[in-house]
């Protein structure tokens, strides 16, 4: 009886806060139409891909909206064998990517041991293309603040030092690296959370092993962007295959199956084997 009287109150004073707003003539707002919702089980949540990628988000937005749906083990998936600069840019950048992935995990997991292990390696991949100088005391600082644990500034420090590394390269004229290091960072992440997905996601979740379709195709987007003689290398020509590949996979609106998220892990696995080769 309590809850009925409260709601019958608070719909009479939406009627009278309406019929002021026409007695004062003034418009009355019409309300925004609700957000579509899907029910998963019990639940009733937002549709997958409002917990996948969007355009807007950060590599750690990305996770702690993964972190939120699915039970995700972030220690489980740490690489399991480190990785060092190559003599070859592409790869280096490609590196890098995946370098800076392992950080952005480290920070989900509030590892800060993890962390300054994955920050050693970006300043070696960093100096490897000529940034060294310019980027050790940014990450000299984020290496303290992973050992105090003040994971918020750290948060912060990470995408910053991120986007720092795109705007020193391009100011080097080394915009394709820019695109390479942004492509490795998030198929290395996809390989992480579509592990996690085959493990234990239920199928209205699969989806989420891409991120989105949309990440996808931003993905390959920037690829075809890439300068000519960078997509004639063949590292980055195979990638580009396996980047193609992905799109057509999940282009269709049927029903998603254990098998093409089973693909396309196997997909990812491949890609981080080839990079480590």
């Amino acid at each position: 009886m309590i809850h009925l009287t409260r709601c019958r109150a608070v719909c009479l004073a939406a009627v009278l806060c309406g019929w002021a707003g026409v007695c004062s003539g003034q418009a009355v707002a019409k309300p925004a139409a609700p957000a579509e919702f899907k029910i998963f089980g019990a639940q009733i949540l937002p549709g997958v891909e409002d917990f996948g990628w969007t355009p807007d988000q950060t590599p750690a937005d990305f996770l702690d909206r993964i972190g939120r749906k699915i039970k995700a083990r972030w220690r489980q998936h740490y690489r399991a064998q480190p990785v060092v600069p190559s003599n070859e840019r592409h790869r280096t950048a490609l590196l890098l990517g995946s370098v800076l992935a392992e950080g952005f995990l480290a920070l989900q997991a509030s590892d800060a041991q993890q962390f300054r292990n994955a920050n050693q390696d970006v300043t070696a991949f960093c100096r490897a293309l000529g940034l060294g100088e310019k980027l050790t005391p940014r990450l000299m600082s984020q290496g303290k603040l992973a050992e105090t644990e003040n994971w918020a500034d750290l948060r912060q420090e990470v995408v910053d030092g991120h986007q720092e590394i795109g705007r020193l390269l391009k100011e080097q004229m080394d915009a394709d690296l820019v695109v390479l290091i942004d492509i490795g960072l998030w198929l290395r992440l996809l390989q992480v959370v579509s592990a996690i997905v085959v493990d234990g996601g239920e199928p209205a979740l699969y989806p989420l092993c891409i991120g989105s379709k949309g990440l996808v195709a931003d993905m390959l987007a920037r690829y075809r962007l890439l300068t000519k003689t960078t997509l004639e290398e063949h590292r980055v020509s195979v990638l580009g295959q396996s980047l193609e590949a992905m799109q057509k996979a999940w282009s269709g609106d049927e029903e998603v199956s254990k098998e093409r998220v089973i693909w396309t892990h196997e997909k990812l696995d491949g890609i981080q084997e080839r990079l480590n080769r």
